[in-house]
């Protein structure tokens, strides 16, 4: 079979990709940008906490570090709160040169127009207005809209903005559950009236995939015919737990800009995750040459801010996302180690290579174990061991119902020392 790969070059030798036998290039070729939607449709979930200013800013600077390209800083029109949040981070955007995009959130009214204005005149930072409005027959036939009308608001809310300088996306809000008829009228007449992008909702996480395909392939057509050059972003919701694969959907079909929200949080279950949407488009080579170590951090610090604990099975930033105390497992990435390849020894059992995104493989004790668990753990300590003390901790860890605490194995390896002395060889426990 001959050595094992020492570099991604021999991934194919090692690796056989199924999800490349329908694609021989990365699915998603397009190129595509990210929105992150935390600080604006995240907040508004009912469990979290609305971070301080403070919190924003460095969650700012860290969109920055994992390729976010724009983020919504708010509704200022919400408030006097909001729109002090929104200035003291569009000043932040401009004071510290940040690689990152503002956009804020706007219903298709003048008066939630006017206080973007306010804040791109009294900063210099332009501002993406993302207009909003219900498409929805349900949401119309509850509100007593008329089509007529809100291609009206629509209209003037979105040339206002377009006369003083400013991009806007048209947000159709529950886009996923909306006529097609009253998309094309709303898509023609924002497009006509200077908006380049229109974003497609499924505000209640409604969207299956081949929903979302459809409804790529449609607005498509749509755009298309107009004869304007207009983007689509795709913002998902996780009600049926399909936020991130119907994102992923929708940037194989065509969208070129995805939102998401830091941990997924967001209104009812919440939003798409954003560093869920990052990791596969990592994986998928869209965003091959992006750094995306700093997604551990960017994930705990939101988990600070807004008061929400990361459960330990999470993908990519739960505490046991690489971390095993299987014995067949750890024996496993034991070998690749022992070959001196972090390559091997991230991907022997895994899908996700740690090292890519900033942390490492971690081996514990436990009654499912075998000695490849104690071995690793003591080395990975730097502290001596021999056949007999692998045994002694192995038993305890048999014993038990879960992972051994390091306090109960220094424990065991305290007794060891007393019990061998000197004579037998012992030594003091490592650090």
């Amino acid at each position: 079979m001959g050595s094992p790969p020492h570099a991604p070059a021999g991934e194919h030798d090692v690796i056989y990709d199924w999800n490349r036998v329908y694609h021989d290039q990365p699915a998603i070729g397009t190129p595509v940008t990210l929105l992150d939607e935390t600080l604006r449709d995240g907040i508004q979930s009912p469990s979290v906490v609305d971070p301080n200013i403070n919190d924003k800013i460095r969650l700012l600077h860290l969109m920055g570090e994992i390729g976010v390209e724009t983020v919504d800083l708010g509704l200022p029109g919400a408030g006097p709160r909001a729109y002090m949040d929104v200035l003291d981070m569009a000043n932040e955007i401009v004071r510290g040169a940040l690689p990152i995009r503002a956009a804020c959130a706007a219903r298709t009214l003048e008066k939630d127009i006017e206080p973007i204005l306010d804040v791109v005149d009294k900063t210099g930072q332009p501002i993406e207005v993302m207009a909003f409005v219900g498409s929805s027959p349900i949401r119309h036939f509850v509100e007593g809209w008329d089509l007529a009308r809100l291609v009206r608001h629509a209209e003037d809310s979105i040339r206002l903005a377009v006369q003083h300088g400013l991009s806007v996306t048209f947000v159709t809000e529950d886009t996923t559950r909306s006529h097609p008829q009253t998309l094309e009228t709303l898509f023609r007449a924002a497009i006509e009236a200077g908006a380049r992008r229109l974003c497609l909702t499924d505000t209640v996480g409604h969207a299956t995939p081949d929903g979302t395909r459809a409804l790529v392939t449609f607005t498509r057509r749509v755009i298309g015919a107009t004869g304007v050059d207009a983007g689509i972003d795709w913002h998902g919701h996780n009600d049926r737990g399909l936020g991130l694969i119907n994102t992923l959907w929708a940037l194989e079909a065509g969208a070129t800009r995805a939102h998401g929200t830091a941990l997924g949080v967001g209104e009812r279950v919440g939003n798409a995750a954003l560093e869920l949407i990052v990791l596969n488009l990592k994986l998928l080579g869209a965003l091959e040459q992006q750094d995306v170590s700093h997604l551990l951090e960017y994930c705990q610090v939101a988990a600070r801010a807004l008061e929400v604990p990361i459960p330990g099975n999470y993908p990519l930033v739960g505490r046991d996302a690489f971390r095993t105390a299987t014995g067949v497992h750890a024996a496993a990435i034991r070998k690749a180690q022992a070959l001196h390849d972090r390559w091997l020894a991230d991907r022997v059992y895994s899908g996700v290579p740690a090292g890519v995104f900033g942390r490492e493989q971690e081996i514990e004790i436990a009654h499912t174990s075998g000695g490849a668990n104690v071995e690793a753990w003591l080395e990975a300590r730097n502290i001596p061991f021999d056949d007999a003390l692998v045994a002694e901790i192995l038993k305890v860890a048999k014993r038990g119902t879960r992972v051994l605490d390091e306090e109960t194995i220094r424990v065991v390896l305290a007794e060891q020392f007393l019990k061998r002395g000197p004579q037998g060889g012992g030594r003091e426990p490592g650090p």
